[in-house]
This record gives C-alpha cells, sequence and structure tokens, in this order.
C-alpha cells in the first residue's frame, strides 16, 4: 500500500480554494486523511469510490456524524432525526415524506415559487446596491419550504431566523435557537391538528392517525424541524450561483439569450462549486478497504466533493465552468448518494431555476460589487454576504 496523503482542512490554501487544493491529491490517492488540531478523518477523493462509499452498508451515519450541541435535555429527544438513523427505521421515516418531494411535486410547486420569488424582487425594485444573501437568496428558501411544511404564517418570521442561522453556520446561534425550534415544531403540529390543510404536515398526521406505530410523536416532531431547517441548502445555492454567473460574463450572456440553459446551469453550478465541501461523515462498521487502504472499523469516513465533482475520470474538463455540459453517464455529487441523497433535491433545483431566472430578468445590468464575504470552512463553501448593484450607474 502506497502512503496515505494528507491534507490539513487549516491549510490556507484549502480554506481558499478546495476545489483546486484537493485536485493534485486525488490524481495522486484515491483516499486521503483530512486532518485539523485534535480531528482526523479519511476522505474519499475519486468520483467512482465516492459514490460506491455512499451506497455501501457497511459505512453508516449515526449520532456521532454530528457536532454536538449544548442543548437543555427536554429538547435532546427531538434532535434525533432520520438523517442519523440506518437501515429499516431510515427507510420507515423517508418514505413517509419522500412522495411529497419527488420531481413531479417539484414541478407542481413552481408556480407558487414564482409568485414567492415575485414578492421578494418587488421589494428590491427601489433599491440600488443590496446584500443578496441576506435579501434574497436566504429568504426564498424558507418561504417556500415553510409552506410546503405547513408552519403557520404568523411563525415564519421566526423560521426564517432560524434558517438564517444554518445558512450561515451559526453553530452557538443555532444551539441557543434549539429550544425555540422544538417550540415552533410542537406549535405547527398543534394547529395542523386543529385546522389540516393540503401540506407535508397534515398529511404526516393523517398517517399517525391511521397508524400510529408508524410515527411517533417525538418523530413527527424531528421530522418537522429537519425538514423546515433542511430546506435552506437552496439559499447557499443560489448565491453561488450568482456569484459565478456574474464572474463569468461570457457563460452568463449565453443564459440571457438562451433561458432553456437554465436547468444545465444550475447543474453545473452545483457540480463546479457545490456549497457542500464534505458529506456528513459516516462510521465503518466493519473493516472495510477503498482501494489499497483498510478503513479500520469504528473509523470516521467522508467523501470530499470538492475534489469528486472535479475528477477527470467522471468528467470532461472538469475545472471548466461550463453552462452547455452535457449530461454523461457520471452525475454530480452535490446531493450526495445513496440511500441518504438530499430527499429535497428536485425541489432545490427547481427554486434556484425559477430565482435565477426572475433575477436576471428583473435586472439586465446586475453585477458584482465591493464586500463579498465567505468565511472560511472546510466544510461548505457559503457566502455570507453578497453585495451587487441592480441597476447600471448613468455617467454624469
Amino acid at each position: 500500500m502506497s502512503e496515505v496523503p494528507e491534507i490539513l482542512l487549516t491549510d490556507p490554501e484549502v480554506l481558499r480554494d478546495p476545489f483546486t487544493a484537493y485536485g493534485p491529491v486525488r490524481e495522486r490517492s484515491p483516499i486521503a486523511k483530512l486532518s485539523a488540531p485534535g480531528f482526523s478523518m479519511w476522505a474519499v477523493l475519486r468520483h467512482e469510490e465516492a459514490r460506491r462509499m455512499l451506497s455501501d452498508p457497511r459505512f453508516a451515519l449515526s449520532a456521532n456524524s454530528y457536532q454536538r450541541m449544548d442543548i437543555p435535555d427536554h429538547c435532546r429527544p427531538y434532535m434525533r432525526t432520520m438523517q442519523e438513523v440506518e437501515g429499516p427505521e431510515h427507510l420507515r421515516l423517508r418514505r413517509l415524506v419522500a412522495p411529497e418531494f419527488t420531481p413531479r411535486k417539484a414541478a407542481a410547486l413552481r408556480e407558487g415559487i414564482e409568485r414567492l420569488v415575485d414578492t421578494l424582487l418587488d421589494e428590491l425594485a427601489g433599491e440600488d446596491r443590496i446584500d443578496l444573501v441576506t435579501a434574497f437568496a436566504r429568504p426564498l428558501p424558507v418561504d417556500v419550504i415553510c409552506a410546503l411544511v405547513g408552519i403557520p404564517e404568523a411563525d415564519r418570521p421566526r423560521w426564517r431566523e432560524y434558517g438564517a442561522l444554518v445558512s450561515a453556520g451559526d453553530g452557538a446561534g443555532l444551539a441557543k435557537a434549539v429550544p425555540g425550534i422544538v417550540e415552533g415544531a410542537l406549535a405547527a403540529i398543534a394547529e395542523r391538528k386543529l385546522e389540516p390543510a393540503e401540506d407535508v404536515l397534515s398529511q404526516l398526521l393523517r398517517i399517525q392517525a391511521e397508524d400510529g406505530d408508524r410515527l411517533s410523536e417525538t418523530e413527527l416532531v424531528a421530522l418537522v424541524w429537519q425538514l423546515v431547517l433542511g430546506g435552506q441548502v437552496p439559499g447557499n445555492l443560489l448565491a453561488n450561483a450568482v456569484e459565478i454567473l456574474l464572474s463569468h460574463p461570457g457563460q452568463l450572456a449565453e443564459l440571457r439569450e438562451d433561458p432553456t440553459l437554465m436547468p444545465g446551469a444550475v447543474e453545473e453550478v452545483m457540480r463546479w462549486q457545490s456549497p457542500q465541501l464534505l458529506t456528513l461523515p459516516r462510521f465503518a462498521t466493519t473493516d472495510v478497504r477503498i482501494g489499497d487502504v483498510l478503513i479500520p472499523e469504528g473509523e470516521p469516513v467522508t467523501v470530499a466533493i470538492a475534489a469528486a465533482n472535479r475528477d477527470p475520470r467522471a468528467f470532461g474538463d472538469p475545472d471548466v465552468f461550463d453552462i452547455r455540459r452535457a449530461a454523461g453517464p457520471a452525475w454530480h455529487l452535490a446531493f450526495a448518494h445513496g440511500p441518504h441523497f438530499c430527499l429535497g433535491a428536485s425541489l432545490a433545483r427547481v427554486q434556484v431555476e425559477v430565482a435565477l431566472t426572475g433575477l436576471l430578468r428583473r435586472f439586465p445590468d446586475l453585477a458584482l460589487a465591493d464586500g463579498l464575504l465567505r468565511i472560511p470552512d472546510p466544510g461548505t463553501w457559503r457566502l455570507n454576504a453578497l453585495p451587487v448593484t441592480l441597476h447600471a450607474t448613468v455617467a454624469n
């Protein structure tokens, strides 16, 4: 076995441009060791091996896949979600909500998402310069997922605040918000028990009433908050997409000229700069070999999405951003793969397509402004501020 290369997650170059930094290591080895002070885990860097690992039941998610939060004891039972369980239990919970997140369901929501986008853009119409993150990219997915799940309108402003904590990666703020998040989920359930509607929560309550063994009250609370807060992913994707397109004026011009390229452009944004750089770590349930490397039982393994999505074995000219990239046998791993493939992938795609289409149509002179802020984070590629000008400056 050749020596396994090591990548320091605190390396300034890894933090500045992980997509480039991972490349030379990926070409040396399909797997590497990621290290930070007091911490290390294995990382799969190549596309084929990554897909296999994410589908392999010998690598399992668990509560240990998440950082422990300091929260009140009464909240802890509600923190166990379908994201950290495997096998039949995971399948049971996922099957309860999966029918509401199919591509067909997402397509049916397009018109409603268009209305939400238009409302947010109307609020920006009189502005010359905005932070696109706080004014558009973060509020939109919260509004969409709250409507889909069944969060009462009066409670949605506070869910916007919770969503902003998730999107910004504010772990300490999120921990403080957990009691409010649990309380909000309980309140939404109580309201829908009194006034059922056509939404995910009402459907889950009908299932629970028919067969309580399929979904406990604690599991229901966990599902509600997980669906709502997990629905923040499109915010980071949308902000990244705007920054990438405005930084590639030739590609942006092609997209403006031919809006039918939008679905492919969104896929290419996800491949080229996925908001998620690393998957949640899975733990080997037995000794497992990946390539020439033996992963001992109990050790954490992640997929470096930033590396796998730029693997030249899977994608031609992988470091080139190309909205006309033809779909091939390989597909990006921005939404992971296997049993834990992102439940809201179809909804995220539709949201970002609609949001970008509306934004580019409404503001043809949209341009980057000074002050872009990306807080270094080895696990997530997110913008905390994206200042833009909405109108062309008229010279005196």
